[in-house]
């Protein structure tokens, strides 16, 4: 087992307009997150920033306006993961709202065509006859694609997030805010995000043009959208700054307050989950897997319909497919990942045999699977790992997942300076990327990989930490306290949710389900017994009789269970005292 080193935030100073606002405990929580005032929470639509500020949203709402004069064929192509589901879905709806005809949708099957608008997908997008292709969620490194809808005589508007290469696609409009000369400050936003944005300045855009009035039509309320861009911005990982934060709050308020479209309750209901209780986690722990899966193993279009759907009981059915999909993604994964931890006990799992860069393969791998397991692997080994599976004849494809310190998206960058020849594609985020190798070229890819992770690591990077907003008191695990974290999120990445770390006494221990490690712990100092669980637990280690007393990182949280309302411990870390 890796040692864990619990580092505690540090005291913010004194005399914070915060500590006038809030409870104590609160306000210390939100001051070692950079909120020093309650005015800086970002909870009001009206603080949004502006869409004026994104680089190519005039040009891409003048070519949207146009095709809505002309009632030309659009048509959305989105990505297989979460954000992109609920990227095409809000596009659809509000381009409907707002009187487009002909509005339909293309998601590329991630094993016939991978990621993207490439050239193979153009060529099955033009024979629907569109007159414009809008990407959500992808497009930023679609040269090749965005030049052949050129060919073709279509047209290509562009809303992306991702990083950009050296070369952008010469489409009729890119908003990414990540692209050069962007002053859109906020950079964290997702695909999601940036397609709500763009519905927002084309609304704007139609209601000068008097365009609602001379049809009939309502100005269409985009409020109706924020349940999905509240579950695409988390499900995507994405710095829960100012801006992200609003919009999942008051996405997050939509569905407490009953407004959700019927795919969404859907989901809600499937993953057994209270709407009026609904946070932020629910939605990447309880829907966003679902909807994954669907990307991951079969076609994202199961997850789009059930977004789109109208009809609560259609979209229980759709949502029920999604859950037998997951169900079967757990176990796919499961395998995976012991066949992982078999390659890695082959090389010795130890600091000094085990690479700083880890590049696992093996050739029975499921493609839709081999993010989660990274991740996985990532978690328990803490160095960046990549995981491949079989791709197209003579390629493997690669998910990475990283740690702090080490942009995975610029090492692949690195790699690819160094060795002109050894990756065919790449792309992605600071934590997160894709990448296509030729197999017979894996072993130098590792050890690229090593090195690169060396070059710019050190040791003690490759040390897990975990920070903690320190110790709670006895008193101070109540539930009153639980109540307000949960109610004064919404909490993410990079804004996490309150995490806390002290000793107890272990009163009783048991494994429930199948590798849940349920206990009973006692606080040393008030001698009050909690309840606390720890999901995924290494089943060699736990449970332990000759353990007493532990080291624990935990969240407050509440447990509902027939009625009653009790004090839970959510364990991220367990640890003998």
């Amino acid at each position: 087992m890796k040692q864990l080193i619990i580092e505690r935030r540090p005291s913010p100073p004194a005399g914070l307009p915060i500590e006038q606002q809030v409870s104590p405990v609160l306000a210390r929580i939100y001051a070692s997150r950079g909120i020093t005032d309650q005015a800086e929470l970002g909870r009001n639509l009206k603080e949004l920033l502006p869409d004026t500020a994104m680089k190519g949203m005039d040009a891409a709402v003048v070519r949207l306006v146009e095709a809505l004069e002309k009632q030309q064929k659009i048509l959305i192509v989105g990505d297989f993961d979460c954000d992109g589901a609920t990227s095409t879905a809000v596009a659809i709806e509000a381009l409907r709202m707002m009187g487009a005809g002909e509005v339909e949708y293309l998601v590329p099957n991630r094993f016939e065509y991978g990621y993207g608008l490439s050239p193979e997908i153009v060529e099955v997008a033009v024979t629907q006859q569109p007159q414009l292709l809008i990407t959500v969620d992808n497009g930023i490194s679609s040269v090749e694609g965005v030049a052949r809808a050129n060919s073709h005589g279509v047209d290509v508007v562009v809303t992306d997030h991702h990083l950009p290469g050296a070369e952008l696609p010469d489409a009729c409009a890119i908003v990414n805010p990540n692209q050069p000369g962007c002053d859109f400050i906020a950079k964290s936003t997702c695909g999601v995000g940036v397609i709500f944005y763009v519905m927002i300045a084309l609304r704007r855009a139609l209601q000068q043009r008097g365009w609602f009035e001379a049809r009939g039509l309502g100005t269409p309320n985009l409020g109706v959208l924020l349940d999905l861009v509240a579950l695409g911005t988390v499900a995507d990982v994405v710095a829960l700054e100012h801006n992200n934060r609003t919009l999942v709050h008051q996405g997050l308020q939509r569905i407490r307050a009953g407004y959700m479209r019927p795919g969404i309750q859907a989901l809600i209901e499937i993953a057994g989950r209270d709407p009026s209780k609904m946070v932020a986690a629910d939605f990447g722990f309880a829907l966003a897997p679902r909807l994954n899966a669907a990307g991951r193993l079969e076609d994202m279009s199961i997850g789009i319909e059930c977004l789109l759907s109208p009809d609560l009981d259609y979209a229980r059915d759709l949502a029920n497919t999604l859950d037998e999909l997951n169900k079967e993604r757990r176990q796919i994964e499961q395998e995976m990942q012991q066949q992982a931890l078999v390659i890695l006990n082959d090389i010795e799992l130890s600091d000094e045999q085990l690479p700083w860069g880890v590049a696992l393969y093996d050739a029975s791998w499921h493609q839709g699977v081999i993010g989660i397991l990274a991740s996985r692997i990532k978690d328990r080994v803490h160095r960046p790992v990549i995981a491949f599976a079989p791709g197209d004849e003579g390629e493997i494809k690669g998910s990475a997942r990283s740690i702090p310190g080490f942009h995975i998206r610029d090492g692949l960058d690195a790699i690819a300076a160094r060795y002109p020849e050894l990756l065919r594609k790449f792309g992605g985020h600071a934590m997160a990327a894709g990448l296509t190798i030729a197999a017979d070229k894996l072993e130098l890819f590792q050890q690229a990989l090593d090195e690169e992770v060396r070059r710019q690591l050190d040791a003690e990077d490759l040390q897990q930490r975990v920070l903690t907003d320190g110790q709670l008191s006895g008193a101070e695990i109540s539930m009153e306290l639980a109540q307000l974290l949960r109610d004064n999120g919404p909490w993410g990445h990079q804004f996490p949710e309150p995490l806390f770390d002290g000793e107890f006494s272990l009163l009783q221990q048991r494994i429930v389900g199948q590798r849940h490690l349920k206990m009973v712990l006692m606080d040393p100092a008030s001698g009050i017994a909690i309840d606390a669980i720890h999901f995924n637990c290494d089943a060699e280690l736990w449970p332990d009789e000759g353990i007493n007393r532990v080291q624990v990182v935990y969240r407050l949280d509440i447990n509902e269970f027939r009625g009653k309302r009790s004090i839970q411990l959510m364990v991220d870390h367990l640890l003998p005292a």
